[in-house]
């Protein structure tokens, strides 16, 4: 690069040279030369501008050159946003008279900006040896649009927006915050500093993401480290009321939120022997749309919501429409997500004969007539009851042809990308707890998969205590789920070594352990619950990354066979891990009776081989930490922290520039180059019919369920979408997310084009 060029795009002086040295030496290739940088810096105009500014054209500058020349760019542009974030943090450390990592933590927690459990915890000496363990060349594995989201929205800023932390001190605080109960010292295995050294590891690398909550709220006072919760809605005004508050509290410190709403009494039927005075759950779907508004996460975004509603249930029709845009306004519900729970027997009957009836009925009166909740049971015993509560004259019918519903569905999906599809009773006969409950719906995310019950009122009292005349309301807390999630970066990771992956995977697993005994939970509900299953779901990102990176085909057996070979894999170590956990703290209070005590889950599986016994035989004697253990998430953005392709999906493109408040970023498929090119099939050019099978390859290994979305275009018939969905209940796969349905622009593949 000529000096007449340098000089050129040379703000910050003898520094930024420096940084242009290492680009120019790491990035060599004619492609990428500085002049091409300089060129276009040229272009966009360079006179009378600040330094700051000629910083900011450059960044801009190397974002432009990411679609014009070459995906190597995107990491040229984060070099120079991370010089710019480095060089300001270094002028606000100097003003503050900060000098190291323990002086850093102590000015945060005096500000109300770090948790004053981390110094209370931690020594000095400890500190000081934390801080010795940052490294930050690992600044360098960003590229841009990972970088400047983590710069954006996960480093401790103040509260006039400036930045007090680096990306590699936030990830050091976090595995601070998840270590910080471990056992100092320990006879045999790692002590706490050696679990921070190797929480921070995994983290700096990018080959384990936590879930969002974990990553912004570590360290901070108000520790709430989980993704979702699922809440069961009782049958009474009481019971109702509670959980719109419960959504609230969830949604206020950034929670989202599964709601099953199949208890509800439908529209006509009683209220304390009124007939037809109920309203039906739809009207209550409106508070809980006006809830996610309302209760918009201190401005950051809006509450977010799924609605759960069986196959079954009278309100279906008017269900299935709160999110299309016809029909009656006062019916909709814009803001949250509907979710329908299919038994068996709704997909045996479409798949027979969709000009067969299908009886809809109200969840109270099928109570009252029988005794008993319909929804409490699921499979074959289901199935009886069903069949007797059709035959029952007491119960009212709203009969309808099953072609119409399904044609609902489908109609809904293509429109809006709901509902989202949770087949329960493939999920509860995969249920390892099944010993203590029902699992009546999943999360926002459609990954979790956990008992549920609902919170009941016991009394409410008047007492008078100290001269105080207080009520006192006590209620019994039921099953409130809780997700504790983490991703594996599949393309990040050496997936063929057994040794590096057990090591990863029980790292991973102590770490979403921990979250449970260090979260700050909105709700005593959900701690209860937590505490008492220990459930964590421990999921992937970079599924598409992993396989191209190995040149195998989305639309492949060899795809089947290695996700296959992989996620056998990744069970087994988290069993395993999790079974570590159990001889060193103990077993999760409900293990006993629970599939993984009797050797019931293994034999579901037909985890037949010495090791699969040998592992059940240890599980069996020693018990396991976690009564769940493993959930694929969507991880959208953790994914593009890590730069990496979201959770089990293909990718969208393979390149697109998105605009964001104004600026253009770039999405880049992962190591993208000549050799993966042909490996990375865009999602709505992909055959969903692989991917619905490869999510059933996965299922068998997964107790829980995963973020699967199908990618349609415009050409796609209902039919065919109706028998993704037949496909999907028929090979085992537990749950669906969007439809994400697309019109395509040009007919010929990106692959073959090139």
């Amino acid at each position: 690069m000529n000096n007449k060029n340098k000089k050129a795009v040379l703000p910050y002086g003898e520094n930024f040279q420096r940084i242009l040295r290492e680009i120019e030496r790491e990035f060599p290739q004619k492609e990428y030369a500085l002049e091409k940088l300089t060129e276009r810096f040229e272009h966009l105009g360079r006179e009378h501008k600040s330094e700051k500014e000629k910083l900011e054209l450059l960044i801009r500058s190397a974002v432009e050159l990411t679609e014009e020349i070459a995906p190597k760019w995107e990491f040229i542009g984060a070099r120079l946003l991370n010089f710019q974030f480095q060089e300001e943090l270094k002028i606000e450390m100097k003003s503050r008279k900060i000098h190291n990592f323990y002086e850093k933590i102590q000015y945060l927690t005096k500000q109300g900006l770090y948790g004053a459990y981390i110094l209370e915890h931690y020594s000095k000496e400890e500190l000081r040896q934390a801080e010795s363990m940052l490294r930050p060349e690992r600044d360098k594995i960003f590229n841009f649009s990972g970088l400047e989201l983590l710069l954006k929205r996960y480093v401790i800023r103040t509260g006039e927006h400036i930045a007090l932390e680096t990306p590699q001190e936030m990830y050091l605080g976090i595995a601070l915050h998840l270590a910080m109960k471990e056992k100092r010292e320990t006879e045999k295995g790692p002590g706490r500093m050696e679990w921070v050294r190797k929480f921070y590891d995994m983290l700096s690398l990018q080959e384990v993401t936590m879930a969002t909550p974990t990553l912004s709220n570590a360290r901070k006072p108000y520790h709430q480290l989980s993704s979702c919760f699922i809440d069961t809605v009782p049958d009474s005004l009481e019971g109702i009321y509670r959980s719109l508050d419960n959504f609230a509290q969830v949604s206020k410190f950034g929670g989202g939120m599964g709601l099953y709403f199949g208890k509800v009494r439908a529209s006509g039927s009683s209220i304390r022997g009124f007939q037809g005075a109920a309203g039906g759950v739809i009207r209550w779907l409106r508070l809980v749309n006006d809830t996610a508004v309302a209760v918009d996460q201190l401005g950051m975004r809006q509450g977010a919501a799924a609605v759960y509603l069986d196959a079954w249930h009278r309100d279906l029709p008017e269900f299935l429409q709160i999110r299309t845009n016809n029909g009656d306004e006062r019916m909709k519900a814009h803001d949250i997500f509907p979710a329908v729970c299919y038994p068996d027997l709704f997909w045996k009957k479409a798949k027979e004969d969709m000009s067969q009836d299908w009886c809809l009925m109200c969840p109270h009166e099928i109570f009252q007539a029988k005794g008993w909740h319909l929804e409490d049971f699921y499979g074959e015993e289901w199935e009886q009851r069903y069949e007797e509560c059709v035959q029952d004259e007491r119960i009212c019918k709203r009969t309808v042809v099953l072609k119409d519903i399904i044609r609902l569905i489908l109609k809904s999906a293509a429109e809006t990308g709901t509902p989202f599809a949770f087949n329960r009773d493939t999920v509860n006969r995969a249920n390892p707890n099944s010993h203590k409950g029902v699992i009546y719906c999943s999360n926002l995310c459609t990954e979790i998969a956990q008992n549920l019950s609902p919170v009941s009122s016991v009394s409410r009292e008047i007492q008078t205590k100290e001269g105080e005349t207080v009520v006192v309301t006590t209620a019994k807390p039921g099953d409130f789920v809780v997700c504790n999630l983490a991703s594996l970066s599949l393309g990040k990771i050496p997936v063929e070594d057994d040794a590096y992956m057990e090591d990863l995977v029980e790292t991973a697993v102590r770490a979403l352990d921990n979250v449970i005994d260090l979260n700050f939970y909105p709700l005593p509900y959900a701690q209860i619950t937590n505490q008492n299953y220990r459930g964590i779901g421990l999921g992937v990102s970079g599924y598409h990354h992993m396989l191209a990176k190995r040149r195998i085909l989305w639309e492949s057996e060899e795809h089947l066979h290695f996700a296959d070979e992989i996620f056998e894999r990744i069970n087994y170590f988290a069993i395993k891990a999790s079974a570590r956990l159990a001889e060193e703290k103990g077993a999760y209070p409900y293990f006993s009776g629970s599939d993984w005590q009797t050797g019931a889950y293994f034999a579901k599986r037909g985890y037949s081989s010495r090791f699969w016994k040998q592992l059940a035989e240890k599980v069996a004697f020693c018990g396991i930490r976690n009564g769940y253990l493993l959930a694929a998430a969507p991880t959208s953005s953790t994914s593009i922290l890590a730069g990496t392709t979201a959770g089990v999906d293909p990718v969208m493109k393979k390149f697109f520039m998105e605009e964001k408040k104004g600026s253009m970023l770039p999405r880049v498929a992962p190591e993208l180059s000549v050799d993966t090119y042909y490996y990375y099939q865009s999602a709505h050019q992909t055959d969903q019919r692989f991917s619905v099978r490869a999510c059933a390859v996965r299922q068998r290994h997964i107790d829980q369920a995963q973020s699967m979305n199908l990618y349609i275009t415009n050409q796609y018939t209902l039919r065919q979408l109706f028998d993704l969905y037949l496909s999907a209940w028929e090979l085992g796969v537990k749950t669906i997310y969007y439809v994400r349905s697309k019109s395509l622009e040009v007919e010929e593949c990106e692959s073959c084009a090139s």
